[in-house]
C-alpha cells in the first residue's frame, strides 16, 4: 500500500510540474494576441482647434497595413472631410483633409485589424472654432489698348479733302448761269461804250 501511494504521489507531482512550467509562457504570450488600440490622435479627442487641420494622424499600438486600416472624417454638415485615401507608415495612419471646411464638431472614425485578426473600430470628436479662410481670388489683368499710330499732315489733308462733300448739281447750274449772265452784261456794256466813242 505504501508503495502504491508513493507512485501516485510522484505521478501527481509530475502532472503539476508541467503546467506550472508552461504557465509563465502563456502569460508572457498573451500581450502578443491583445487587441490593437488607438494610442494617440491628432487632433486629439475633445480637442478645440482654432482652424481646420490639414491632416488627421492616428497612431496605434501595432503596425498597420493600407489594406486593413480605414480612417474617415465627417464634417459638421455631415459631408466627408477627407481629401483622399489614408496613408500608412508603421503604426501611424495619416488622412488628408479637404481645404475650406466649416467650423463646428468633427468626427474621426477608424476601423483596423488587430494582431489576432479581429477588427477594431472606434471614433471620437474634436471641435474647430473658425472656418478655413477662402483663398484670395486671382486678379484679372486688363488688356492694355494698342495705341493708334498718328496720321501725317498729308494724310490728314487728303482725308479732309476726300471727306469734303461735292456741291449738289442744281447749285452748280445756278452758279454757272449767273456767271454767263454777268459775262453777257459786261460784254454788252463794253460794246455800248465802243459805239458811243465811235459816234462822237
Amino acid at each position: 500500500m505504501h508503495a502504491v501511494n508513493r507512485r501516485a504521489a510522484r505521478v501527481a507531482a509530475r502532472c503539476l510540474v508541467v503546467p506550472l512550467a508552461v504557465a509563465p509562457l502563456l502569460f508572457t504570450a498573451q500581450p502578443a494576441f491583445a487587441h490593437t488600440d488607438l494610442v494617440t490622435g491628432s487632433p486629439a479627442e475633445a480637442a478645440s482647434e482654432s482652424r481646420p487641420p490639414q491632416t488627421i494622424k492616428l497612431t496605434f499600438s501595432d503596425e498597420m497595413t493600407s489594406r486593413y486600416a480605414k480612417v474617415a472624417l465627417t464634417a459638421p454638415d455631415g459631408e466627408p472631410g477627407a481629401a483622399g485615401a489614408p496613408q500608412v507608415t508603421g503604426r501611424t495612419v495619416t488622412l488628408p483633409v479637404k481645404p475650406g471646411l466649416p467650423a463646428g464638431s468633427y468626427t474621426v472614425g477608424y476601423r483596423v485589424v488587430s494582431a489576432d485578426g479581429h477588427p477594431v473600430t472606434g471614433s471620437y470628436r474634436f471641435t474647430v472654432e473658425e472656418a478655413a479662410s477662402a483663398p484670395a481670388p486671382t486678379p484679372t489683368r486688363t488688356p492694355t489698348p494698342t495705341p493708334t499710330p498718328a496720321r501725317t499732315a498729308d494724310a490728314s489733308r487728303t482725308d479732309d479733302a476726300s471727306s469734303t462733300p461735292d456741291p449738289p448739281l442744281p447749285v452748280v447750274a445756278i452758279a454757272g448761269g449767273l456767271f454767263l449772265l454777268a459775262a453777257a452784261g459786261v460784254s454788252v456794256a463794253v460794246t455800248r461804250r465802243r459805239r458811243t466813242r465811235h459816234g462822237s
